[in-house]
């Protein structure tokens, strides 16, 4: 075969040719490059826990103070272990831990029934620092009530829904734009009768008897779409619905609905198709099927069933509830009973009993799903102890994955993500 040389090419055509053809491989290499680069952080930052506990004697009677604040842990995937544990002290029982949805700051409610000299308790707002999951106090403002058991952000990410169970209010608190919480845009005082002493639809023999006495407010949540926000009050047996100004940060009163007298309703979670709502009624230890009308704000109440195994005899608290997010499963808490029983959801919505899972731990105050809803987690308020569990997404059966995670008095778990879009 020939061989055929070629010209030399001349300097300004081999630069030219070479500028394209460098140009040509940084287009096709650059969106490989962004996503190896993504997947590379995604892999180096890691999922965190925290856990807000009882902190102080000034909280409810007999939930203890053996926590020291939030607790800071990192998720092991592979086996759903906490470690670490890193300490951010709050004397001031930080209860109850909220995100904002941008999962840049972190905010707790203080149950204490003090604040600044007046008949309050407090909510506060950290900065988290999204590499290490540290916290850094923002401020802390007044609760608008006694007590606060409960807190959550609206979805805008422009106020603080709190509800103060010793204190029988509602409030919402703005956030400012970094992150700080603000004046009280809203305050309701719960008012009207309360029902029963002993729950109407409580199990043989019990005596599950704490809030009857006045009203008090115990969760306030929006809706899905953030037009509406539910509170329930424990004292007087009932559910609100309340329309949302988003402008204002007020809330007026769009619905009521009565349940049971004495049974309580505490805690409640939304289905993932938005239709369907379940509430556990604390002191009748019942879960609650209702139906709700997104667009027109309405609640209908379609059943309820006990909680509890059957042949169930005595007293019993119900702590927590959370639907799967694949919507096949609803789970809840039993005090005392100590155990988290699940539920299938029938096709019409309705919940069917599967079991109950030991919490290998006393009182279990609330439990969570991790990001992955592999594993769920138990905070067992007078065992000391957090519990992780493998999710049987198949069967919605919970297996004791033999891992305990020493936390003093804790009250609630929540997730920071791995990886989100909002904090690329």
């Amino acid at each position: 075969m020939d061989m055929v040389r070629e010209e030399p090419e001349k300097a300004g055509q081999a630069t030219r040719r070479s500028f394209l053809k460098g140009a040509a491989a940084l287009a096709v290499s650059a969106p490989l490059r962004r996503a190896e680069a993504a997947k590379r952080r995604a892999t180096d930052l890691s999922t965190f826990a925290y856990v807000g506990t009882y902190s102080s004697p000034e909280g409810p009677v007999g939930s203890g103070s053996n926590g020291k604040g939030i607790y800071l842990f990192e998720v092991n995937p592979s086996d759903g272990s906490l470690e670490g544990g890193e300490v951010f002290p709050n004397a001031m029982n930080p209860s109850w831990l909220a995100l904002n949805p941008g999962r840049t700051r972190l905010y707790c409610v203080n149950e204490t029934h003090h604040y600044k000299g007046q008949a309050s308790g407090s909510v506060s707002a950290y900065a988290i620092d999204r590499t290490t999951g540290r916290l850094k106090l923002l401020n802390t403002v007044s609760s608008q009530g006694s007590g606060p058991a409960y807190m959550s952000i609206h979805p805008s990410g422009r106020y603080a829904l709190v509800a103060n169970y010793a204190g029988g209010t509602v409030a919402v608190i703005a956030l400012r734009p970094n992150g700080e919480l603000g004046e009280a845009t809203f305050v309701h005082h719960d008012r009207g009768a309360v029902g029963t002493t002993r729950a109407t639809s409580g199990p043989p023999g019990s005596f599950a008897i704490s809030g009857h006495h006045s009203p008090h407010a115990h969760m306030v949540h929006s809706d899905p779409s953030g037009r509406y926000v539910l509170s329930t009050d424990l004292g007087m047996d009932k559910i609100f619905v309340w329309r949302f100004d988003g402008a204002k940060g007020t809330l007026t009163l769009h619905q009521s609905v009565s349940l049971p007298g004495g049974d309580g309703p505490r805690h409640f979670a939304f289905h993932p198709n938005r239709r369907w709502m379940y509430s556990g009624q604390e002191e009748s230890s019942t879960l609650t099927f209702f139906e709700y009308d997104g667009a027109a704000g309405k609640l209908t109440q379609r059943g309820a069933t006990s909680a509890l195994p059957k042949g169930f005899c005595g007293t019993n608290f119900v702590s927590e509830v959370r639907v799967s997010t694949d919507g096949q499963f609803v789970y809840v808490g039993n005090r005392l009973q100590d155990a988290i029983t699940c539920f299938s959801i029938a096709a019409d919505g309705s919940p069917r009993y599967v079991g109950e899972t030991w919490t290998r731990g006393d009182y279990p105050r609330s439990f969570n799903f991790d990001p992955t809803s592999r594993f769920v987690y138990s905070c067992n308020q007078r065992a000391d102890a957090v519990t992780v569990f493998d999710v049987n997404h198949r069967t919605g059966e919970l297996t004791f994955t033999g891992k305990y995670v020493p936390v003093g008095t804790p009250a609630c778990i929540v997730f920071l993500p791995a990886w989100n879009d909002s904090a690329s």
